[in-house]
């Protein structure tokens, strides 16, 4: 098992773009235990990713509930960091 955030970066790449709470559900059912999964630790760790280079904001709207919701993207210097350094 990769560690969760490898695990959110992979998952990155899979999809256009990705909020917190769509990158939680698609990682839930092999995480959804880790302190890491949820709505605060998944926001760092995309901001992390986005400071470092590897996504972008891609938009932002206000959800169901009126709270603003992020959607990022995986750069082109992010793709290839995480395919050359997270392997399957």
């Amino acid at each position: 098992m990769k560690p969760l955030y490898y695990a959110m970066l992979k998952y990155m790449t899979t999809v256009d773009e990705a909020s917190v709470a769509d990158a939680i559900n698609a990682l839930k059912g092999e995480y959804g235990s880790f302190k890491m999964c949820r709505p605060a630790p998944m926001q760092e760790a995309l901001m992390t990713a986005e400071k470092n280079g590897l996504l972008e904001e891609s938009r932002f709207d206000l959800d169901e509930n009126n709270q603003l919701r992020v959607f990022y993207r995986v750069t082109d210097y992010g793709r290839q960091m995480i395919r050359d350094y997270i392997k399957d």
